[in-house]
């Protein structure tokens, strides 16, 4: 296939850095829309007014915009402080770093608000964005029980029936106290808060409490 000035650039390879930067600055404008539109209603046309483009220059870029929408999650993975060269701690430390995760986040409220709208969205039928939340919380799952494996190892803890449980719970607070935050940020300290369930969950795992019958007397 030949390609023409608007495949190749007028500059050739040293027009890259400029066509990364205009990605870049489409993805922020994704973020923004899908943020606040979600993906349905949020339409190329409203990313493509954000950064002086047209329709058709978006999709120049990007191709559809299914594929954008892909693109803004692997950005957020690419821009999330704790994810540096992908590293994410093993053992017990991760459950440090979920904690430093969700202080970051609290600086970043763009970044999750648009993970907290496509998330949702995501449940429903042939969303794309399904097969990376699913997966997402599937190797998250495994990671947070590889630690609590660990971490009850340590301990002593002989038989951690409630591993499988307190893994996904982690996730499911973590996500609950950020759609609190991002209605209402006035009304908790998301890393303080998300700090005190993961002690929580993490010290019912290790040292079980009375069952709630025993509290109601």
């Amino acid at each position: 296939m030949v390609k023409t000035v608007s495949d190749a650039g007028a500059g050739g390879p040293r027009s890259r850095p400029a066509t990364a930067r205009k990605r870049t600055e489409i993805l922020k404008a994704a973020i923004e829309t899908f943020g606040a539109k979600g993906s349905t209603n949020g339409t190329l046309t409203d990313i493509a007014e954000q950064v002086g483009m047209t329709h058709a220059g978006v999709l120049h870029h990007f191709g559809s915009k299914q594929k954008l929408l892909l693109e803004v999650l692997a950005y957020r993975d690419r821009s999330d402080p704790g994810l540096v060269d992908q590293h994410i701690p093993g053992g017990p430390e991760l459950f440090l770093h979920l904690v430093r995760t969700a202080y970051s986040n609290a600086l970043r409220p763009g970044i999750v608000q648009v993970y907290t709208v496509l998330s949702s969205e995501s449940v429903t039928d042939d969303h794309p964005g399904r097969p990376y939340f699913e997966d997402r919380y599937r190797v998250l799952r495994e990671e947070i029980r590889s630690a609590f494996a660990q971490l009850c190892l340590q301990q002593g803890v002989t038989d951690p029936g409630t591993i499988d449980t307190a893994s996904a719970s982690i996730l499911a607070v973590m996500d609950g106290l950020q759609l609190q935050w991002l209605l209402d940020p006035a009304a908790l300290d998301l890393g303080a808060a998300t700090e005190f369930a993961i002690r929580a969950i993490v010290t019912e795992v290790l040292r079980p409490g009375p069952p709630l019958e025993s509290y109601a007397g």
